[in-house]
């Protein structure tokens, strides 16, 4: 008798999963990240040294930078940048969808120290004298932008107009900004564009906290210096070991051929289970498309950023709930074949096949989990993405699948029915036979595994130890991440020789 709760419910259940998924994906994918491979944008690796050139670089001042870094970049407007530490003196900064690169990197590098010197170049205030997040962008009363500045104590300020006042008529209060041992105020005020950023007349003593930038700045100029400001000065020297950039268009072509590489992918994935396993790969399709949309939707949730290496841990995780798929389906067939019943074949065969899903996925996590903890940029991001997928295919592959396809066995509608499990009435032994799941003729039965076993494990131990004395000798052929240089990416309309690269303009 068939039982229509069991259907009812498995319907419902069907329904809620396409609706969610039908109602909710453009909103999910619009809240994703993307990468600056995958929009395009600018990439650069800084060596992190001592500001003064002495000591060492601790975590804490490697984590302090990257604050720093990080207000830096969002003054200048960039959504979710992905600034990481790699090794004990190295810091990667990846910023998606940046236009002006230059302008980037300016802000970026720029150790803003800010200070007030006399026209003897002694120091009178610097950057501790500053209230911090005291500086904006205003304009003068005729209309000029300028920046404005607070101070700490207006008491040491009138001290300082006082002594600058005293040193009349060379009584200008210098502004500079990265002041370098070695410049003066007496060599710099003669060219056209001077390194200090002004230096006004003192004409008399000034009690007040608060002080005007002037100069020839425009507007977004003013704003910057004012940005700089108020992120504060890094407190270490950074040296660029390499950037690289990818094109706007560069980006969106890698993004709509790996959206379309993943269509064909999954299509092809529920076509062969659809032909090779019928009603188990309906659950499989209806279970795989709950996975992606899940996987998508905790990425977003996370203010994740997806990269090409994310999407290739995306894919692979699929293939993992596929092989999950596949192998309790396979079980349930065996089972079916000795005689079992559809219900105990579903209970049994499931059971068994848990065991060996457990064992490849658990695997591969440990895997992704070292890859994580060892890995920098990309490989972190694949990693990532690696992790959420195997945990979300034991919930959708494993637990999903059971929910489903044992709502479909329990309502009795597939009893009798092993066609729609692509399993031959005519292979299907009795089970007062005796018959196991070992006993059952395939199609690799001529060939003995087992009987060769130390010729194979034989030849993959000397292609072990051949591979460890190679990579000894000859050593691994280091990409730019790991190794200094320069990286260079480059897009045509027409088809580039390598003449033509090489004879392009310095």
């Amino acid at each position: 008798m068939i039982k229509k709760s069991k259907l009812v419910t498995f319907f419902l259940i069907v329904i809620i999963i396409f609706g969610a998924v039908i109602g909710t994906t453009k909103m999910v994918l619009e809240k994703i990240n993307l990468g600056l491979d995958l929009q395009g944008g600018f990439e650069v690796l800084y060596q992190v040294e001592p500001a003064s050139g002495k000591g060492e670089i601790t975590k804490s001042t490697l984590t302090d930078t990257v604050s720093a870094l990080d207000r830096r970049v969002n003054s200048i407007g960039v959504a979710e940048p992905v600034i990481t530490i790699e090794g004990n003196n190295r810091i990667r900064v990846q910023l998606a969808g940046v236009k002006d690169q230059n302008e980037a990197r300016k802000m970026l590098s720029t150790t803003a120290e800010l200070t007030f010197r006399d026209a003897k170049d002694k120091l009178m205030l610097d950057g501790t004298d500053l209230v911090p997040g005291g500086a904006k962008q205003a304009f003068d009363q005729s209309n000029n932008p300028i920046v404005t500045l607070k101070l700490k104590s207006a008491d040491k300020f009138a001290k300082v107009t006082k002594e600058v006042l005293a040193e009349a008529p060379d009584n200008q209060l210098v502004i500079w900004l990265d002041y370098k041992k070695g410049q003066k105020y007496a060599d710099e005020k003669t060219k056209k564009e001077p390194a200090f950023l002004s230096a006004p007349n003192v004409s008399q003593v000034l009690d007040t906290n608060q002080v005007e930038i002037s100069g020839s700045f425009t507007v977004k100029e003013a704003k910057d210096l004012a940005n700089l400001l108020n992120s504060g000065a890094l407190p270490v020297k950074m040296s660029e070991v390499y950037s690289t950039s990818v094109g706007a268009q560069f980006g969106q072509d890698a993004l709509d051929q790996t959206i379309l590489a993943g269509i064909i992918g999954v299509a092809a994935i529920f076509i062969f289970m659809l032909a090779v396993y019928r009603i188990p790969g309906i659950i499989a399709c209806i279970t795989l498309t709950a996975y992606t949309y899940i996987v998508l939707l905790i990425l977003a949730l996370l203010n994740a950023t997806l990269t090409l290496p994310g999407i290739a841990g995306l894919i692979l995780g699929i293939g993992m709930a596929v092989d999950a798929n596949v192998i309790t389906y396979e079980r349930i067939k065996e089972e079916l074949k000795v005689g079992r019943s559809t219900k105990a074949a579903f209970e049994v065969g499931g059971k068994e096949a848990f065991r060996a899903i457990f064992d490849g996925n658990i695997s591969t996590l440990l895997v992704a989990g070292v890859l994580f903890y060892f890995g920098t940029s990309s490989i972190k991001g694949f990693a990532t993405v690696l992790i959420i997928s195997i945990l979300v295919s034991f919930l959708t592959a494993v637990w999903g699948s059971r929910v489903l396809l044992g709502l479909l066995v329990k309502s009795n509608v597939l009893n009798n029915k092993p066609r729609l499990f692509t399993v031959n009435p005519k292979d299907i032994h009795n089970l007062h036979d005796g018959i196991s799941t070992y006993d059952l003729k395939t199609h690799f039965d001529r060939f003995d595994f087992v009987k060769n076993h130390r010729l194979f494990l034989g030849i993959f131990a000397a292609i072990t130890i051949a591979g460890i004395i190679l990579l000894s000798v000859f050593k691994l052929n280091l990409g730019i991440d790991f190794a200094s240089g320069t990286r260079a990416e480059i897009t045509s309309n027409s088809k580039l020789t390598e003449q033509m690269v090489k004879k392009r303009p310095r």
